[in-house]
């Protein structure tokens, strides 16, 4: 477009950041005076869709009160940044007819219904104002119009067949340009006052010391995460070995927050990691990353295709599988009281962090929907409530995963709770961490401690039943791995971990052996 006028709205959602911003790029190519809008939608607080449970919570809302004031900070120095409470759509309302001035609104477009329906909004308000709409796709590694698969109906349902085709025939656009400036503000528009925890009826949460993930938001902390991460510590060019880690912050990039609220830009991962390949080292570790990258399109893509349907109880196979719904199992699976020690260490983590590792929530998530036979949608809920890296394509495409009607080409894949705890955490310090009333059971033997003799349990100081619980339910397949030595190794006692299992438990999603889950 040649030329400039009038007043550009940029509505921000997930794409909190400076760099990259292809709303940004554009008002400021296009219009005299540039907003850019975060709204705090009160839409975002209510309850979840199926069981009510707050859809937002402490340590998601504190990561996003962050990220939106380091954004702000950002743009000071460049422009602005102006806040408001409501729905996006009544505030752009309210600001077309305040300034008189302004002729475009511009906004990256999102994949699931809610954010879809605020977009209609959008293009409803504009359209009765006679505003000009521009939107962008910025949300994945991959453009969505360079997809090999059009329309988006032709997407495979199988990751490895969706990744193969974009590794061997698409590319990554370029990260854009950013200006050092942007327009000002119209004039006389007040800036807005970023909300607090208490504005939301919430408490600010105690930072957990044994937190995986002592971070704030924001796309400062995305950056310096990603310069210790790659080039102050090259921790990325061993990632593969380290990635089912379970304890501190250095097992995984964890970059995950950051992209949920779109702080850093998937492109500019992947920009640093082909510098990192060209003046550092190129190996299977710096390929990972752009693989777990590669999961979060394909999630975001398979969003696109299936619309409403990543929602249902019968998910995208539109399986009938008897679900149960009961209330008082999914207290003790959420609460991380379920008896079974390495899925309530991760609960107990998530409860009070926030985070929780990828390999802890393939199990938890497995232990759910297989072992427990609750409804899968309880977790998926649960998780959006409490994981401050909430992103919606990924929660609940990994959900679908797990319960076997989403996109996994393997017939009732189901997680071993006890060999994976002998696999990721063999000497139980993960346990010993998130489950202290367990601290006295030595070695392996804390993943199994149902299975110890009275004496045993008496000289660690447990009673099952009033110090620990006894199990919800006991799997017939973990009888094969009860007492037995982490990794088949004749020093149980020793310090074991993922480290140790790299080759076996890489990732499960190319898991073929019988046993290897």
């Amino acid at each position: 477009m040649s030329g400039t006028a009038g007043t550009a709205i940029c509505v921000l959602r997930c794409d909190l950041r400076a760099h990259d911003n292809q709303v940004l790029h554009w008002a400021q190519q296009n219009a005299d005076f540039v907003i850019p809008l975060y709204c705090f939608d009160p839409r975002h607080y209510l309850g979840t869709h199926c069981y009510s449970w707050p859809k937002t919570g402490p340590h998601r809302l504190r990561f996003l009160l962050e990220s939106v004031k380091d954004l702000r900070e950002t743009l000071q120095k460049k422009g602005s940044l102006v806040v408001r409470k409501g729905k996006p759509e009544d505030v752009v309302c309210d600001l077309i007819t305040q300034l008189g001035s302004v002729t475009a609104v511009v906004f990256h477009e999102e994949a699931t219904q809610e954010e879809l329906d605020v977009e209609k909004g959008l293009y409803q308000v504009c359209g009765q104002h006679g505003v000009k709409v521009q939107t962008f796709w910025g949300s994945t590694l991959y453009h969505r119009d360079d997809l090999p698969f059009r329309p988006i109906d032709r997407l495979p349902d199988v990751y490895t067949h969706f990744r193969k085709a974009l590794e061997s025939g698409a590319r990554v656009r370029p990260t854009l340009q950013m200006p050092d400036q942007l327009k000002p503000l119209a004039p006389g528009l007040q800036e807005g006052i970023i909300p607090t925890m208490e504005d939301f009826g919430q408490k600010d949460p105690v930072t957990d010391p044994r937190t995986a993930f002592p971070c704030s938001g924001g796309e400062t902390q995305a950056l310096m995460r990603l310069q210790y991460y790659f080039w102050d510590t090259n921790l990325v060019a061993s990632y593969k070995e380290t990635r089912n880690g379970l304890v501190g912050m250095d097992y995984s990039t964890k970059f995950a927050p950051w992209l949920a609220l779109g702080c850093i830009s998937p492109r500019y991962i992947y920009e640093q990691i082909q510098k990192y390949e060209r003046e550092r080292t190129a190996n299977q570790s710096t390929y990972w990353v752009l693989f777990e990258l590669l999961w979060r399109d394909y999630f975001r893509f398979v969003a696109l295709k299936y619309g409403r349907r990543i929602f249902s109880l019968r998910g995208l196979q539109s399986k009938e599988i008897p679900w149960k719904k009961d209330l008082q199992l999914f207290s003790c699976w959420k609460e991380g009281k379920t008896g079974v020690p390495f899925v309530d260490a991760n609960m107990r983590e998530l409860s009070a962090t926030g985070f929780m590792s990828n390999r802890g929530r393939q199990n938890v998530a497995s232990f759910l929907t297989k072992d427990l036979g609750l409804d899968w949608r309880m977790g998926a809920e649960w998780f959006e409530y409490l994981l401050v890296d909430y992103d919606v394509c990924s929660n609940y495409g990994n959900w679908l995963y797990s319960a076997g009607i989403g996109n996994d080409p393997r017939e009732n894949r189901k997680f071993n709770m006890i060999k994976q705890g002998l696999d990721y955490d063999g000497n139980g310090d993960y346990v010993r961490l998130w489950v202290p009333e367990l601290q006295g059971i030595k070695g392996a033997d804390i993943h199994t401690p149902w299975a110890l003799s009275s004496a045993a349990l008496s000289q660690a100081g447990v009673t099952l039943g009033e110090t620990y619980p006894q199990p919800v339910v006991t799997a017939p397949e973990w009888s094969r791995h009860i007492h037995q030595r982490p990794g088949g190794s004749p020093h149980p006692r020793g310090r074991r971990g993922a480290a140790q299992h790299k080759d076996r438990g890489i990732d499960f999603y190319f898991s073929r052996k019988k046993d290897a889950c």
